[in-house]
């Protein structure tokens, strides 16, 4: 597509499709500044943040309210809800045509709500749509990438086993978060839950390209072992309603066998061997794009914020 052109779609889709971006924030303020950094870097310019402050008992909620870009709006009641309730109540206030995921210490590569939505333009039948990984540590350095499947069938593979469909790299059609809501009682497996309950009568894919950097620096088991518990009870949940009997036992001694890997790997202090084991390699030219990408969102809100003020007296 020549530049006159890519201009001009770019245009249009910015005049046609605002994304609605949720963002639960708890007790991430040595993260969340880079994380929002990362939309305000975005090459798609049309779209609002829904930054959903629950409860922090640190610095979060100033530090969300340091923006004052009019796209990022800010909700607290000063009360622990979890990422579930914040996260339909994000839907539920949305204004866009789109959702999209963003965690508080997460960084989405400029590109990614312009592909995403130009995916989701081009494929109508798709609901739901991820893309790549990259996998960083706290502070910055390139562990590797994570694989994604691209396709439906790839990613519903093996549903009892659950989806290689990342949680904070998902892009939705509004109405499809708006029918099937996250259940609260899915603990730390909220997304896998979700996409259990709804890949029968949906189409999700993934695009290839690495798009979102996703920070991962240690495993806490705790948490790990409530997503698997949760996980577990979803699996039984759905086998036992389609009368798939062998397919629950399969998936309740899959999840408890990881579960054993977790605490052994946890317990001996394998936990970074666990994380390399998890990522895989990447080339020169991807750790180079991601060194570009961690410099451009570090500590430039001044400059982007005087940019966004004067293109606005310009406008006016």
């Amino acid at each position: 597509m020549r530049e006159k052109e890519l201009r001009s779609h770019s245009t249009k889709l910015r005049s046609e499709s605002l994304v609605s971006i949720g963002l639960p924030a708890f007790n991430c303020e040595k993260t969340l500044a880079v994380a929002v950094r990362s939309i305000l870097h975005q090459t798609y310019e049309n779209w609002e943040l829904l930054l959903m402050e629950d409860g922090s008992s640190d610095e979060t909620l100033e530090v969300a309210r340091s923006f004052s870009d009019p796209r990022i709006s800010v909700f607290t009641d000063r009360s622990h809800k979890g990422l579930v309730s914040r996260l339909n109540e994000a839907v539920a206030m949305s204004h866009g045509e789109y959702f999209a995921r963003m965690d508080g210490d997460d960084i989405a590569f400029p590109n990614r709500l312009r592909r995403q939505v130009e995916f989701l333009t081009e494929n109508t039948n798709v609901d739901l749509v991820g893309c790549g990984v990259l996998v960083f540590g706290d502070n910055g350095i390139a562990l590797g990438v994570r694989h994604v499947a691209e396709n439906h069938a790839e990613i519903c593979r093996r549903p009892w086993a659950g989806f290689p469909l990342p949680h904070p790299t998902w892009m939705g059609r509004m109405e499809w978060f708006r029918s099937h809501r996250y259940d609260s009682k899915a603990i730390r497996a909220e997304d896998q839950d979700l996409l259990l309950r709804t890949f029968s009568t949906s189409c999700f894919a993934s695009l290839p390209e690495i798009l979102q950097g996703y920070r991962e620096d240690q495993l806490v088991l705790r948490n790990i072992l409530r997503g698997r518990y949760s996980f577990m009870i979803a699996v039984l949940r759905d086998s036992f309603e389609r009368k798939q009997y062998l397919t629950a036992i399969g998936g309740a001694l899959g999840q408890c066998a990881k579960a054993l890997v977790d605490v052994f790997a946890i317990s001996t202090g394998f936990n970074h061997q666990i994380l390399r084991h998890r990522a895989r390699p990447m080339r020169s030219e991807m750790v180079e794009c991601w060194s570009d990408v961690w410099e451009r969102v570090q500590d430039h809100t001044e400059p982007i914020l005087s940019l966004l003020v004067g293109s606005s007296k310009a406008s006016a």
